[in-house]
């Protein structure tokens, strides 16, 4: 898989809101709890976990839901004020920001390196037992991030 030239952009639906990686993700994954199934309206979400400051918000304005997950901790959902698109979500832990991986103006680049929550998964889902992947939430992404970096360096 080859990268874009960073920086790269996403946004919403309605283009109100936009946003800028300048540098490649940690890793690009699936998620296939129940929370995703509802917030993305589809079997699983498609997640990117950036360093906080390699992402910026352009323009526009996103409102925010504290969801709070089944391990107790809040987790800071961001939704386009105007469209209502969920775009990124900042997880407990710092420096960290989850973006959703769909919303990138170029979605070639970002094949998913590994799937969590496939405890949780559709009974139709298929997960590739190649990639790396947990039953439930992945505490330790190490092996996300590894997957994703050789995954990164393969074409290059």
């Amino acid at each position: 898989m080859s990268l874009p030239n960073f920086p790269v952009e996403g946004g919403c639906q309605c283009g109100a809101v936009r946003y800028r990686l300048t540098h490649n993700p940690l890793s690009v994954y699936n998620c296939h709890c129940k929370d995703c199934q509802r917030f993305s309206g589809a079997a699983w979400s498609m997640s990117m976990l950036v360093r906080d400051e390699d992402f910026a918000v352009l323009q526009g304005r996103t409102e925010q839901y504290a969801k709070r997950a089944d391990s107790g901790r809040v987790v800071e959902m961001h939704f386009c004020a105007h469209c209502h698109g969920w775009l990124f979500n900042r997880p407990p832990f710092p420096g960290i920001v989850v973006v959703r991986a769909g919303t990138l103006d170029d979605l070639d680049w970002a094949a998913p390196v590994g799937n969590i929550w496939t405890g949780s998964k559709a009974a139709w889902v298929e997960i590739d037992p190649e990639l790396v992947n947990f039953s439930g939430q992945a505490n330790d992404r190490q092996p996300l991030y590894d997957a994703w970096t050789h995954s990164t360096r393969k074409d290059n």
